[in-house]
């Protein structure tokens, strides 16, 4: 196929995820499948928690907004992945390029607060059960998730302005199944180094210090449920906590690979496999981690069924 048919001077060419395999149709057909699977766990668990009266607490707010940047995460990438497969060529233009890689940071930023506060809501609940009603207010949870989509925006934006004001000399081909910044980066004529410690930086306070900061409340939390007498209780409070952990050693793991070491360090095809699990695999994974081993998920799933069967029955 032809990788740069229908695009102008301007335009950048993203060479996909597959260019080198023998079955890349067979490859980005499961990337569809997960894609669909995504798009109707993180939906459908959204809904449930919006619509069932019993999951209005702050850990199910907070899980939908999660839901909801999931579900945004892997649209950003994927069906312009997918159209550039079909279509036969992978030509994204300037402004394309500059709104896939906002969004992709802001999502980025967004979760990775999201995902420690959902921590420290835990760790309230279960070590300090009498303040956290006080504390964990839905306004107080309101507050949380509009920072973690401002502190994704803002963050976001800084980062696209430098990345598109960048000028490019020779090859427009970016090795990337989407416009990444680091990617971009390596197109660039100038002298990007201090662009690059920023980046370091960056992923200093909006990865490592987030994940010390759940490692160290779950430290917590794992020893406060040590003393918890009651067998039920217990192993309520490790279910909902390992499957937080799941979702935080999911995302934050290839992140810090990507972003904390060196940009040339990394092979191009590791570095997309790193990007694969964290825009699609994980999205996809999320809403099944949250909801199979959670029984008022499931309580209200299966209430949803059961009132719609009984209606279709009435018919």
């Amino acid at each position: 196929m032809g990788r740069g048919n229908g695009s102008s001077a301007t335009d950048f060419i993203l060479l996909g995820l597959f260019s080198a395999s023998q079955h890349p149709g067979l490859f980005v057909s499961i990337i569809l499948l997960f894609l669909g699977v995504a798009v109707m766990g993180n939906s459908v668990l959204a809904l449930l928690i919006w619509g069932s009266a019993r999951l209005h607490t702050p850990m199910y707010f907070l899980l939908s907004q999660l839901a909801l940047m999931d579900l945004t995460l892997i649209c950003t990438t994927v069906p312009k992945m997918a159209s550039d497969f079909f279509s036969g060529h992978g030509s994204i233009s300037r402004s394309g390029c500059g709104v896939q890689i906002f969004l992709y940071l802001m999502l980025g930023v967004a979760e990775c607060v999201l995902l420690t506060l959902m921590a420290f809501d835990r760790y309230l609940a279960i070590c300090s059960p009498l303040r956290y009603p006080v504390i964990m207010t839905p306004s107080a949870c309101v507050q949380m998730a509009a920072g973690s989509w401002a502190g994704g925006v803002l963050i976001s934006l800084m980062h696209t302005i430098y990345a598109m004001h960048l000028s490019t000399c020779g090859s427009r081909r970016i090795h990337h199944f989407f416009c990444e910044v680091m990617a971009l980066l390596k197109l660039s004529c100038e002298d990007t180094s201090a662009y690059e410690k920023m980046v370091l930086a960056s992923g200093i306070v909006f990865l490592l210090i987030p994940f010390g900061l759940i490692l160290t409340s779950y430290v917590l939390i794992f020893l406060a449920v040590l003393r918890i007498n009651s067998p039920d209780g217990r192993n309520k409070a490790l279910a909902t906590c390992s499957s937080h952990l799941a979702v935080v050693s999911l995302y934050f793991g290839p992140a810090m690979i990507i972003y904390m070491t060196p940009g040339s360090s990394l092979p191009p095809e590791v570095d997309q496999r790193l990007f694969v699990v964290d825009v699609v695999i994980t999205p996809m994974l999320n809403p099944l981690i949250y909801s199979l081993r959670n029984k008022d998920v499931l309580w209200a799933l299966r209430n949803v069924l059961g009132s719609r069967l009984m209606l279709t029955q009435k018919r």
